[in-house]
């Protein structure tokens, strides 16, 4: 079942989707009437609809019930080094399908990639479309909002406000602190988590989050920063989808 997102809401049981979004499902996906599809507004709606017909280039769909949210119970937001090659892609193609609510790709110390204005532009760009690719295919209800870069202090001060802030590294008790920052979360708390390049967090880095963020443990393997991302995401979904 195909999955689309609409910022307006059904006028009389009826949708009709228009431009890229209708050319993709008539021209490509080649729907005809009586098929189903999702639909999530961005009024927190989320819809399963039957195509009714084809008018000049848009499409027409009726609301065939209302079906609940997919997101999770808390507000994930991910601050991610940015790592070299196409592995921030993966990050967000995967970290999307977990539940996080935010992606923020931070520049930090020991980053090996280094970016002007313009390829900053071009990268986030990209990030929007691979996050709303990614939406579409795991079913979410929201598009995950991928922030413009930051730099590691910026990344600090934004998360300042969020319940809890989280940082992989080299915790005083090991995997028993990752364990209780994960039955500490309550339902509903937005939940910031920090990931480090290739070469790791810079000593600077650490004392600048000092007593702003717990410390936790990823295990005692050394993992790549996309992988981290995706365990860190994939330890908090399993908790919230607890609650």
């Amino acid at each position: 079942m195909q999955q689309i997102f609409i910022d307006y809401e059904p006028e009389d049981g009826k949708i009709r989707i228009t431009g890229d979004d209708a050319h993709h499902l008539v021209r490509v996906v080649r729907l005809r009437a009586g098929e189903k599809i999702r639909v999530s507004t961005t009024s927190n709606h989320n819809y399963i609809c039957a195509v009714e017909e084809v008018i000049d280039k848009d499409l027409v769909v009726n609301v065939v019930e209302e079906v609940p949210s997919t997101e999770l119970t808390n507000k994930i937001y991910l601050f991610q080094a940015i790592p070299k090659g196409d592995r921030m892609e993966n990050i967000i193609e995967k970290c999307v399908e977990l539940g996080a609510y935010e992606i923020i790709p931070v520049e930090m110390k020991n980053c090996v990639v280094k970016l002007d204005d313009k390829k900053k532009k071009n990268r986030v760009e990209r990030y929007r479309s691979i996050a709303k690719s990614a939406a579409e295919q795991s079913k979410r209800s929201i598009i995950p909002n991928i922030h413009e870069i930051m730099s590691f202090k910026e990344a600090v001060d934004y998360a300042s406000d969020l319940d809890v802030r989280l940082l992989p590294f080299e915790s005083k008790n090991g995997m028993l602190d990752t364990f209780e920052a994960l039955n500490d979360l309550q339902i509903g708390q937005s939940v910031g988590v920090f990931i480090g390049p290739e070469g790791g967090f810079a000593p600077s880095e650490i004392e600048m989050v000092e007593g702003q963020v717990k410390l936790i443990s990823l295990g005692h393997r050394i993992l790549r920063t996309d992988t981290a991302a995706i365990c860190s995401l994939s330890m908090l979904m399993l908790k919230c989808e607890e609650f």
